[in-house]
């Protein structure tokens, strides 16, 4: 844990602040500032003092955009809008480092060539994740994915493993949809596939309904 981290995540704790950046992070897209306030169910003025705040902390990121289709002399001055910024922030005292262990099993498993193990390992870790009474979205929710529907398949805007995903795309990819369908199959979910079908800047992993193509 660096201090930088303990201070990005530390700019989460005010309630009305947290909820502008979940707002944000969950959109996919960029958002001005009225539309956050309007959203989070605050002033302007407060919504644009968080939305800031955030950019200064590193976890949003600004830019200027025209919001309407108007063009030339009194359409006005692009407005600024916020996305999430990339990056991940992990917290833990005292400060622990699973991801450079993570990362040479990985690379281990790879050179060793066991993706088959791996895949059978990933998929009953799935099905192990799943809890009576979920539904696959809330599941996913759980486990650090961030689902949304797009046009009857389910996506993720992130995916919890990108870190090794850049260094083992093949090795992890492959897990990661092993896993996915290991929590599908537990959880009954029959009318879905898990498939792979990336996405820039989102996991690699998505659910299709099965009477789709």
């Amino acid at each position: 844990m660096s201090s930088d981290d303990l201070g990005t995540v530390a700019a989460l704790h005010d309630p009305v602040r947290r909820a502008v950046y979940e707002y944000v992070a969950s959109l996919g897209r960029e958002a001005g500032r009225n539309e956050t306030a309007e959203a989070v169910g605050v002033q302007r003025t407060l919504a644009a003092f968080h939305l800031d705040k955030l950019v200064e902390a590193g976890l949003l990121e600004a830019g200027f955009k025209r919001l309407t289709d108007r063009t030339g002399p009194g359409s006005g001055r692009p407005a600024k809008v916020y996305r999430r910024a990339p990056g991940e922030w992990q917290v833990s005292v005292p400060a622990r480092d699973y991801r450079s262990m993570a990362s040479m099993l990985a690379e281990a498993v790879d050179r060793l060539g066991g993706e088959e193990i791996a895949d059978e390992v990933a998929r009953r870790a799935g099905a192990q994740l799943a809890e009576r009474g979920e539904d696959l979205a809330g599941a996913l929710r759980a486990r650090g994915y961030e689902p949304y529907e797009d046009d009857g398949v389910l996506r993720m805007r992130n995916c919890p493993f990108h870190v090794l995903s850049r260094e083992q795309p093949l090795l992890v990819c492959s897990m990661n949809l092993a896993l996915c369908r290991g929590l599908l199959d537990a959880l009954g979910e029959e009318a879905r596939t898990a498939r792979l079908d990336p996405r820039p800047g989102e996991c690699c992993v998505t659910f299709s309904k099965n009477n789709e193509d």
